[in-house]
């Protein structure tokens, strides 16, 4: 029988990552629920190895509620919040005495992250994986994206689905021209970051307005006249008006990572980081916060800016990343400015901490603190769906997810 193939779509770092096993400085077999698919977990029932079924039957609980096809069951983590499967030399040990087939789509494609965009294929890497974040994150050249063609994946872990259609009034009709727009202005180095994420919430904000005035067809205008705003540099001066305001956002993105603290984690290198964090801006709880936010300050501009300004790539890397795996600006729905301030949540929480980290390091903070501190916050907050809604929605409640909101987020 002839072996399907598929066109995928892939950011070139992808096709160099390979588990790094046991070498790793981290594992994603702690921390995390492990769903079993049903056809893994039928599978399961079948295995002779008399060690390994064992282990399975202690291991392995029929998801009661809500079950699907893909969390059909779930994995009971130990005392310690590990997989009960995983070894003293932190590998699994269904592959080692099974094979790699026996594992379940989620253990099998982690870190991978899979679209669909009508018939293609589109593959990145989470970057809650160390390696995957330093293939991603430490190539100081623009991100660039490759077609290819392989094998059909039968334990492909699907992450969303995107139809894009022909009608002229259907936002997802014009998805291609966001996405490249957003990614192109991301990687614009003539301005600063900051800058290119402001210049993405005003356009973003403009497509929401035509979406409203039900102006669809006006879209690809709007991408070219902001294509030449974007290359005249008219922009740039009314940019660098917008006010600096420290103080606040320290005081909700620390409120935002706060809420994340009480729901309880267990993830030691993001524990550490907090703790980097909050050793480099002098926090304590009784003191004043306009203290506090004068010495984040300082330690922007004595610290971090030194260093980001000849690495902001990394950053730019990280955007670029997430607009293509989270199907930016339509992963959520047709309104373009909410997953406009997902993006932004991601990318101030990182900052806020970035900037404290460099204030514990001085100036020894370099860029293995910032894929350490990058990697676990993945770990801790973008996996967790139910705090970034909380997040969303504590934002409303605030009054701060609009543009002039998400600007306390970017600027500093």
């Amino acid at each position: 029988m002839k072996e399907h193939k598929n066109v995928t779509l892939v950011p070139q770092y992808l096709r160099k990552f390979s588990c790094i096993g046991s070498e790793c400085e981290d594992t994603c077999c702690v921390g995390w629920r492990v769903d079993i698919d049903k056809r893994t977990y039928l599978k399961y029932k079948q295995v002779k190895n008399a060690s390994v079924k064992t282990l399975l039957n202690e291991s392995i609980r029929r998801t009661r509620k809500n079950a699907t096809e893909k969390n059909y069951a779930h994995i009971k983590l130990d005392n310690n919040h590990s997989c009960p499967m995983l070894t003293k030399d932190s590998l699994c040990q269904i592959q080692l005495e099974l094979g790699e087939e026996y594992l379940s789509n989620v253990c099998s494609s982690y870190p991978r992250v899979t679209n669909i965009v009508n018939s293609t294929l589109e593959k990145s890497l989470t970057l809650s994986c160390p390696e995957a974040a330093r293939l991603a994150l430490l190539n100081p050249e623009k991100m660039e994206f490759d077609e290819i063609i392989e094998d059909a994946d039968k334990k492909m872990a699907l992450n969303g689905v995107l139809k894009v259609g022909n009608e002229a009034y259907n936002l997802s009709s014009y998805f291609w021209n966001l996405r490249i727009f957003s990614i192109d202005l991301i990687q614009q180095r003539r301005y600063s970051l900051a800058n290119r994420l402001i210049l993405l919430g005003i356009f973003l904000k403009d497509v929401d307005r035509l979406v409203e005035e039900q102006q669809h067809t006006a879209i690809p205008t709007l991408v070219d006249n902001y294509h030449t705003l974007i290359e005249q540099g008219s922009l740039i001066d009314s940019l660098n008006q917008i006010p600096i305001e420290p103080t606040l956002q320290i005081k909700f993105l620390k409120k935002i990572i706060d809420i994340r603290l009480l729901l309880g984690l267990h993830h030691k290198r993001y524990l550490q980081c907090h703790a980097d964090f909050l050793s480099g801006i002098g926090f304590s709880d009784d003191a004043p916060l306009e203290d506090v936010a004068s010495r984040y300050q300082s330690a922007y501009h004595t610290y971090y800016k030194p260093f980001i300004d000849q690495h902001e790539y990394i950053l730019e890397n990280y955007l670029v990343n997430y607009i293509f795996k989270n199907l930016f600006p339509l992963g959520s729905n047709d309104k373009c400015m909410e997953d406009y301030v997902k993006l932004i949540l991601h990318y101030g929480i990182i900052k806020m901490h970035l900037i404290g980290i460099a204030g514990h390091y001085r100036d020894s903070f370099n860029e293995s603190h910032v894929i350490t501190c990058i990697q676990s916050i993945g770990r801790v907050i973008e996996h967790n769906n139910g705090y970034l809604n909380y997040c969303l929605e504590l934002l409303k409640t605030l009054d701060v997810n609009s543009l002039a909101g998400m600007a306390i987020f970017i600027k500093n």
